[in-house]
């Protein structure tokens, strides 16, 4: 099993909730103090490096006009960390292809960071989350459609090296493909994408890409993964192993449960401060019809906290202890805590990568650090037993 700390380097200094409608996409930029900003991402940084230092990987993700994530340009700091970083794997989780006009321009910018990490690159594809359509000026229709033939069209500038190509598709056009460099892995560095349900799992599984799937839970991973799975023996491809799959979860580890559980609280920040108002969260077209009346008219619509995609009606009505249980929540002592990821491992039939969200929120830099040695020195141990290490 791999490991990589994860954090969305969150702007939590925020006004009184009742204050404003929206944390995404209509919250004045005017409340962030940029001295505060530039001191927090000085600590972010130093957290990934410390994450490297104990053996850790690091992944990045990106987001946009919100304060829980001030990763707005992920390859950015991707660059940053393929020299901050010595030996970790950076993921970057992912480039949202659906909101991206030029995915040219995505292959460049992979294909530079694997050098500069002398390929220590994964590269993960989104199609971007509903409420950043209106934040990146998208069109919510046919976003699937336009994430997967941008894939195809940076996994062939990578690989390909005898010259230029033209690419016209559905949604792209380009000519004269050729770009430089080419990334340092070949003939492409690993890929990931991620799945929020079953059905999205067919594509990933038919190239073999590795699959991520965020706060699911144990039956939602169960049935994200064993879709997967059941895609590949339809279509006669081996059975995959546990690196194809990655999940998501809130990870604090501790001396002690209490420790742990506190840690863990701090960390819910990110839950429940999602406060995102439904003409960002049910853009038309952006989900099957009966998809968006079912959740117009459901209980995560009449709570205006619930995150915009939880696969469970209202995380911020939950404790910590109701997140564990779900399988949302990793938190404890080192001993709990691998048995929590053990049960979760048996649970969804194995996975192979635990992206670790140790910093969220008001958690403090300290608090960071310590849950993330703890994690490394005396978790990982115990994990062994479960599954085998995979590779870097």
């Amino acid at each position: 099993m791999q490991y990589w700390h994860f954090s969305e380097c969150a702007y939590p200094d925020l006004p009184d909730p009742r204050t404003y409608d929206s944390i995404r996409v209509s919250l004045p930029n005017g409340v962030l103090d940029t001295g505060r900003a530039a001191a927090l991402w000085d600590r972010y940084l130093r957290e990934w490096q410390v994450a490297d230092e104990y053996g850790l990987n690091v992944m990045v993700n990106e987001h946009h006009a919100t304060a829980t994530c001030m990763t707005s340009a992920a390859p950015v700091i991707a660059g940053v960390l393929a020299r901050a970083t010595r030996n970790a794997r950076i993921l970057l989780l992912g480039n949202p292809l659906a909101n991206r006009a030029d995915p040219v321009r995505v292959a460049e910018e992979m294909a530079l960071v694997d050098l500069l990490s002398h390929g220590r690159l994964d590269v993960g594809f989104v199609r971007g989350v509903q409420y950043e359509v209106a934040a990146t000026n998208s069109r919510p229709v046919r976003m699937t459609e336009r994430l997967w033939e941008a894939v195809e069209l940076i996994t062939r500038a990578w690989s390909t090296h005898d010259g230029p190509f033209n690419w016209e598709g559905e949604f792209f056009h380009h000519r004269q493909v050729n770009i430089w460099p080419r990334p340092h892995q070949q003939p492409t560095p690993p890929v990931w994408v991620t799945a929020g349900s079953p059905g999205s799992t067919v594509p990933i599984a038919d190239h073999g890409y590795r699959l991520a799937t965020f706060l699911a839970g144990f039956e939602g991973t169960r049935k994200i993964f064993q879709a997967y799975r059941d895609r590949c023996a339809e279509t006669g491809k081996p059975a995959p192993e546990d690196d194809r799959f990655g999940y998501a979860a809130l990870t604090y580890t501790g001396k002690t449960d209490a420790e742990g559980m506190a840690g863990a609280r701090k960390l819910l920040w990110y839950l429940q401060s999602n406060k995102v108002a439904k003409e960002f969260t049910f853009p038309p077209g952006y989900l099957p019809y009966q998809v968006r009346a079912a959740a117009l008219r459901g209980p995560q619509a009449a709570t205006p906290g619930a995150p915009a995609t939880s696969p469970l009606p209202d995380l911020t009505a939950m404790s910590v202890e109701d997140l564990i249980e779900q399988g949302i929540v990793f938190a404890g002592s080192p001993q709990t805590v691998a048995g929590q990821i053990e049960r979760f491992h048996r649970h969804v039939g194995g996975v192979g990568h635990l992206l670790l969200m140790g910093q969220a929120g008001h958690l403090g830099h300290q608090e960071a650090v310590d849950g993330i040695k703890r994690f490394a020195e005396d978790v990982t141990p115990l994990l062994d037993r479960v599954t085998d290490r995979v590779p870097r």
